[in-house]
This record gives C-alpha cells, sequence and structure tokens, in this order.
C-alpha cells in the first residue's frame, strides 16, 4: 500500500520538476531561438518557435561594430580578477576570524554585516572620487577595486562557515603525525574548503559579470565599457529602432562565458567534495 501511495507523489512530483525545468529553459531557448531569425520574422506577430532557415546575419551585426570583442575582454579581465583577489582575502580572513581569537575579533564580523546593508548607491560618489584621485578610472584595475570591495564582506562571511565546519581535531591529529600547523592546514583542511571556495567564487562571478551600475560610473570611455554597459549602448545605438535579433545575438553570446565556467566549476566542485571526504 504504502508503494502504491508513494509512487503517484513521485510522478506528480516528476511532473512538477520537469514543468519548473521547462519553465526556466524556455526564456533562454527563445533567445537563442530569435537570434537566429531575420528582422521580418521576429517582428510578425505569429511567434515562430523553430528558427528553422534561421540566419547568421544578427551576429554579423554584433561583430560588425568591432566594440564587442573589446568589452568581452573587459568583462573577463574584471571579473577573472575579482574572483580571484576575492577568494584570496576572503580566505585568509575567514580562517583568521574561525581559528584564531584576537581583540575586536566580534566587532569585525558585525561590521561585514553592517557593510552588507549599506546600499551601493549611497558610495558611488566617494568611490568615483576616490579612483579618480588614483587616476584609476576606466581602468581593469579601478573597476576590479570597487567590485572587490563589493563582494569582499559577503564572501568572508561565507567562507567563515565552511571553514567553521572543518573540525580542528582533523588539524590536530595531522600535527600529532608530523605536520606543521601550516602543513596540517594546507594538507588537511584545505581540500576540505574546496566546495565553498567553489560556492563563493561562484558568487563573486556572478556579481562581476552582470554588474552593470558601478561598470557604468567607472568606465566612462566607450572602449573600456563591460558587457552589460556595452549592450545598453548597443540597443540605444540602432537608429532604425530597436534591433532585437542582434539584441538576442549579443545577449546569446554574453552567456557562453557564463556556461562555460559553470561547467567548469560543476566539475571542481564534485572533485573537491570527493576528495574532502576521502582525506577526512
Amino acid at each position: 500500500m504504502a508503494r502504491r501511495t508513494s509512487r503517484p507523489v513521485r510522478l506528480f512530483a516528476d511532473v512538477v520538476g520537469i514543468l519548473v525545468l521547462l519553465g526556466c529553459l524556455f526564456p533562454v531557448y527563445w533567445m537563442v531561438s530569435r537570434s537566429f531569425l531575420p528582422r521580418n520574422k521576429i517582428r510578425n506577430p505569429e511567434p515562430t518557435w523553430f528558427p528553422f532557415g534561421g540566419t547568421n546575419d544578427n551576429y554579423g551585426r554584433v561583430f560588425g561594430g568591432g566594440t564587442f570583442g573589446d568589452a568581452l575582454m573587459t568583462s573577463l579581465s574584471v571579473t577573472l580578477l575579482t574572483v580571484l583577489v576575492a577568494l584570496l582575502f576572503a580566505f585568509l580572513a575567514a580562517v583568521a576570524v574561525s581559528r584564531f581569537r584576537f581583540r575586536g575579533r566580534k566587532s569585525f564580523i558585525l561590521t561585514l554585516l553592517l557593510i552588507q546593508m549599506i546600499p551601493a548607491e549611497g558610495l558611488f560618489i566617494s568611490q568615483y572620487k576616490m579612483l579618480e584621485g588614483m587616476s584609476l578610472l576606466n581602468s581593469v584595475l579601478g573597476l576590479t577595486l570597487v567590485y572587490v570591495a563589493a563582494v569582499l564582506p559577503f564572501t568572508v562571511w561565507t567562507l567563515r562557515g565552511f571553514v567553521d565546519g572543518v573540525p580542528r581535531e582533523l588539524e590536530e591529529a595531522a600535527m600529532m603525525d608530523g605536520c606543521s600547523r601550516l602543513q596540517a592546514f594546507f594538507r588537511v583542511t584545505l581540500p576540505l574548503l574546496a566546495p565553498g571556495l567553489v560556492a563563493t567564487g561562484v558568487f563573486g562571478f556572478i556579481q562581476a559579470w552582470n554588474e552593470f551600475t558601478l561598470a557604468l560610473v567607472v568606465m566612462t570611455d566607450p572602449a573600456k565599457e563591460t558587457l552589460p554597459v556595452w549592450l545598453v549602448g548597443f540597443s540605444e545605438s540602432r537608429s532604425r529602432g530597436v534591433d532585437w535579433g542582434a539584441i538576442m545575438a549579443s545577449s546569446t553570446l554574453i552567456t557562453i562565458p557564463v556556461i562555460v565556467f559553470f561547467l567548469i566549476v560543476q566539475r571542481r566542485m564534485v572533485s573537491g567534495l570527493t576528495a574532502g571526504a576521502v582525506k577526512g
């Protein structure tokens, strides 16, 4: 009787899960399919569900201006630098807060939470003046600096939870076997923190890759725009109305690095979890 009851429930859950998945994937499919359709089919009141007999002209118009590649390189440089620098400093801060007791520790943790409550728009003027004084406007280094400052508090807080979840007894056991404190940490604790590093890296990547307002304020030179800022300028530069085909094509191209990143991250996350379980 229990099996008869659970089977319809599982079937219902599977159907709901498939419907939710289709609902999430449909906007992506619609974007990609529109990118291969000519203008007349996109503007047609009758929707075209499958891009049969499509065209690559939309992608040609994206690359025709010659600015997409520059924006792509700027976004990749800023995003990767932000993730690497934020993970490095957040990792060191999380270990210090979790493993050591020092004066002002609780105040430091509380400050991290308070910083998250400050509206980002309230810091734009001070950040702009700071970068202007340091001659870092319209530079990858300047934008990376403000991105790291925005990502770091949450990253430290998240990594602290992962470090707290690793028992200290593992390090103590390694030290009893002849390892120094530093060797015990890198050989035992660090592999167990791989999923945490990946999770916080994903957060930093998403925030830096999709951020628009700060990039609009800091990167005033059109040649230094990131992809979100470039996409807005590209959509507004169409003289004959909104070129939805080119916009869908450029949006599709912007998602490709994100997909590649998540494919790499997924593999690393699984290997990190497996290595941590074995070493533990």
